[in-house]
């Protein structure tokens, strides 16, 4: 291959074309390592804020005799401990139930959790995620002809 002036030409039309490739490889290699971190970023904040709800939740329940405004105010106070913001608080007897934030913009996580005593007046509470159980019965038997 000859160039316009009529030298010759070897091989010359990759050059540089490795940089572009090692630039274009940065890049990609920088999105994918922000995506990373972002999403770790995500899971991090969900978890305190699942874990301020939780003391949060803990900490009304706890003090639920003291009354509603009492009691709310203990678990503000628990879930700013944690770095969290209360969202909503609302007790139904001993049973509470709290919401707590954390987090701005995109990164924000909100989680709901309640606290109470493991039983009422009625027995134990059932586990809403358990598996209902079978009926029990007695197997009946035919009389035998």
């Amino acid at each position: 291959m000859r160039w316009r002036d009529g030298t010759a030409h070897r091989g010359r039309g990759d050059q540089g074309s490795a940089t572009v490739w090692s630039l274009g490889a940065v890049a990609v290699l920088c999105v994918v390592f922000g995506a990373v971190l972002a999403l770790g970023h995500a899971v991090v904040v969900r978890h305190r804020a699942a874990g301020a709800a939780d003391l949060a939740a803990l900490a009304a329940a706890d003090h639920w005799a003291e009354g509603d405004v009492a009691a709310c105010a203990r678990a503000e106070q628990v879930a700013t401990a944690q770095g969290a913001r209360l969202v909503r608080c609302v007790l139904s007897g001993e049973i509470s139930d709290v919401s707590a934030g954390v987090g701005r913009g995109p990164f924000t996580a909100e989680v709901r959790s309640r606290a109470g005593p493991a039983t009422d007046s009625t027995g134990p509470v059932p586990d809403p995620g358990a598996p209902a159980s079978p009926p029990s019965h007695s197997p009946t038997r035919s009389p035998a002809g």
